[in-house]
């Protein structure tokens, strides 16, 4: 009997949920946001215009965000599919609001907002029948944490004639058209101010009004600097707003679009009206461009590289030794607070000697004429086959194959083992060693702003970036109440440094890669058979090491000849000119870019044609991640060959100086680098974000005042 109720129950939840698999409601919930498909209508006629929007209401202290989400996040998408000779327009943005998070800036919407977009009805819609609106819609709902969600709505509407009443749909509507940004009744003008822009507005009732609080929210990326202070003051019947311009500042004659919000004081109540600003910027310097870089100062250069640092701590070419630091934070977890402090400081100060060390040859190199910038050294085939060496036998250590004593533990052979305040130093070298092929959000600015200013400046920059990469792992050495959460060491570490080794050969295993890129097929032979070599003189040292005397100097002897030969066979085997290799093969089937070329780009702008540079290097793991992730995606090619793009690829996987000038241009010092021209002679190019999604790239190449930043991707 008891068997009969569990079959009957079974029988019964499955009926239940497979007809909730097949049915798609017009609302829907996760645990942070409810939404619900809404009309401005109950029923509909053939060829009428109707409103359809998307309601969200959210718990809270979570947001979701703005067509332009800020300094990070990602505006909320919904892709409707409805019958056959149907329409949707765009979304219809409501007057977003400022949600600060430290120094990080995004605009978006709490509580509850609803994103309404015109629909219009075929004319010849069967009267009589039902008209389906399907949406899916996507969306990022943060708190200190971001949630992608996605839920999959639908409506029915009822297909009714002229002479029957349509209904008066949803009351949300009406709430939802309030909250829209209006057109301005007052002349709203912007103009070039110093390094700053003016925007004003002019209006007599302005001066009477108890106006609070004045804000813009600029709809494209990159016009203005989202965290810098917006002031206001009242002048002569007007009000005028002080912005500072952002990395793809405009040019004269360019538009700038977005929101202006007006907080009034009414009778003890604070009222937000948003007005819609759309005006191109006049007067001012005519040589004004947006390839100029932001003015900074250097404290806020120094900012946005302690920000890029620790950031950069997110970049999968950081993961390999950050992996080993967490296992070695066990092991000192359960020592002395003060000597756990110390590990910390001793890593931090790997780090910024590593920096230090870095910034002087910059420097070095620029006084001697040199065109350089962020990552060069992987440039080198020779120091990309010396990394490759080292990350394989910071692999063979952790495997066990060899073990060595103190006096050089720090250099990554037993990272995993006690091995003192040196091999916590080492390990921040090593940090910055793998983290230098990498590019994170702010630091492009950052960077771009010290490689043009003087030793002093271009250092204190380079430290601050040093010191945000070491500051999770000092904050954690910090926080006695997680070390006393974690666990005790013991025999299992031994695995797990074992299971560390694989990232490491993996690291090996991408950097022979590059080399493949940089000096062909023979450059690979030559580093596997160091690695080879390698691995011979590290089995020979360690079965030797315990011997007598004379069987360890031999062993020594011959794993020292073995490693001379792995290093000098690599010398001269690899440097090979740029021009003898490609970045991809050229018979690479789906290939639907160009090599760039100064030459090639003057050609297609004189053409008026439209262009998509693409700043790349085979050892840029930020760049290889945006053409797998975005660049190389169906819609992107797709939406390239729609609006006619030719997509232009610039390779720095060697020495460039012709793409060293042009990143130059865009205040950048290293890649990656994105730039789009829209069709016209005189059109300015749109620089992009340092990381890339899909949509980012479609929006800005088919609809340029659409265009999305998604500066930090937590």
């Amino acid at each position: 009997m008891h068997s009969m109720r569990l079959m009957l129950l079974a029988v019964i939840v499955t009926t239940v949920l497979g007809s909730q698999a097949h049915a798609i409601s017009h609302e829907a919930a996760t645990e942070q946001v409810t939404a619900q498909l809404i009309a401005s209508v109950d029923a509909v006629r053939p060829g009428d215009e109707i409103l359809v929007g998307v309601q969200q209401r959210i718990i809270p202290h979570w947001h979701t965000y703005w067509v332009n989400p800020g300094d990070s996040g990602l505006a909320t998408k919904i892709d409707y599919t409805l019958p056959e000779g149907a329409s949707v327009g765009d979304i219809q943005w409501p007057t977003p609001s400022l949600i600060q998070l430290g120094p990080v800036i995004n605009y978006g919407y709490e509580n509850e907002v609803t994103l309404l977009s015109p629909l219009s009805v075929p004319k010849d819609a069967v009267i009589g029948e039902r008209f389906p609106i399907q949406a899916k819609v996507k969306w990022l709902v943060c708190e200190e944490v971001c949630i992608p969600q996605q839920v999959d709505l639908a409506l029915e509407l009822p297909i009714v004639s002229f002479v029957e009443s349509t209904g008066p749909g949803s009351p949300l509507i009406e709430r939802a058209l309030a909250s829209l940004p209006v057109t301005s009744p007052w002349p709203i003008d912007v103009k070039p101010s110093g390094d700053d822009l003016t925007l004003r507005i002019s209006g007599s009732e302005l001066s009477s009004a108890e106006i609070t609080t004045v804000r813009f929210y600029p709809e494209q990326w990159g016009r203005i600097s989202h965290g810098a202070p917006q002031q206001d003051r009242q002048a002569d019947d007007a009000i005028e707003l002080t912005l500072r311009p952002g990395e793809a500042p405009l040019s004269l004659g360019e538009p700038l679009v977005g929101v202006l919000t007006l907080t009034e004081n009414i009778e003890g109540q604070a009222i937000t009206r948003g007005y819609i600003v759309n005006v191109p910027l006049s007067g001012g310097s005519p040589d004004i461009t947006v390839n100029d870089p932001p003015a900074l100062l250097l404290p806020s250069a120094m900012l946005l590289a302690l920000l890029g640092g620790v950031i950069l701590n997110l970049m999968p070419c950081v993961f390999p030794v950050l992996s080993i630091k967490a296992l070695s934070l066990i092991q000192h977890a359960h020592e002395a607070p003060r000597q756990t402090q110390l590990q910390g400081w001793a890593y931090t100060s790997g780090i910024l000697a590593s920096f230090a060390l870095l910034g002087g040859l910059l420097i070095a190199l620029k006084t001697g004429g040199a065109q350089i910038g962020w990552g060069f050294q992987f440039q080198s085939p020779l120091f990309v086959l010396a990394v490759a060496y080292l990350m394989f036998a910071v692999g063979l250590s952790l495997s066990g194959v060899f073990t060595i004593g103190n006096s050089i533990v720090g250099v990554g052979s037993s990272l995993a083992q006690r091995s003192g305040y040196s091999g916590s130093f080492f390990t921040g070298v090593l940090a910055t060693i793998v983290a230098t092929p990498c590019t994170a959000p702010f630091m492009g600015v950052a960077l771009g702003f010290a490689l043009s200013q003087s030793p002093v400046v271009l250092l204190a920059v380079f430290l601050s970036l040093g010191f945000g990469l070491a500051l999770p792992y000092l904050l954690l050495s910090y926080w006695p109440a997680l070390q006393r959460r974690l666990p005790k060491p013991g025999v299992w570490m031994d695995r797990l440094k074992q299971g560390l080794a694989f990232p490491m050969y993996g690291a090996a295993v991408w950097l022979v890669w590059v080399l493949a890129q940089q000096a062909g097929l023979n450059a690979v032979a030559v580093a596997l058979g160091g690695m080879v070599a390698i691995s011979f003189a590290a089995w020979l040292y360690e079965t030797t090491k315990y011997s007598n005397a004379g069987a360890r100097r031999s062993g020594a002897g011959f794993a020292g000849v073995a490693l001379a030969a792995a290093l000098l066979g690599g010398y001269g085997s690899v440097e090979t000119p740029a021009s003898a290799v490609t970045f991809e093969s050229e018979q690479t089937p789906q290939k639907n870019w160009e090599p760039y070329s100064a030459l090639r780009l003057a050609e297609l702008r004189a053409e008026g044609k439209p262009v998509f540079l693409n700043f790349t290097a085979a050892w840029c793991i930020s760049c290889l991640v945006n053409e797998r992730v975005a660049l190389s995606q169906a819609s992107v090619i797709d939406a390239f060959e729609q609006s006619g793009i030719t997509y232009l690829k610039g390779d720095w996987t060697n020495r460039d100086a012709e793409i060293t000038k042009i990143l130059a241009e865009f205040g950048r010092s290293g890649v990656p680098l994105y730039v789009y021209y829209p069709a016209g002679i005189d059109a300015e190019p749109e620089v992009l974000p340092q990381l890339l999604t899909p949509e980012i790239v479609t929006q800005t190449v088919t609809a340029p005042s659409k265009f999305v930043s998604l500066a930090i991707r937590h």
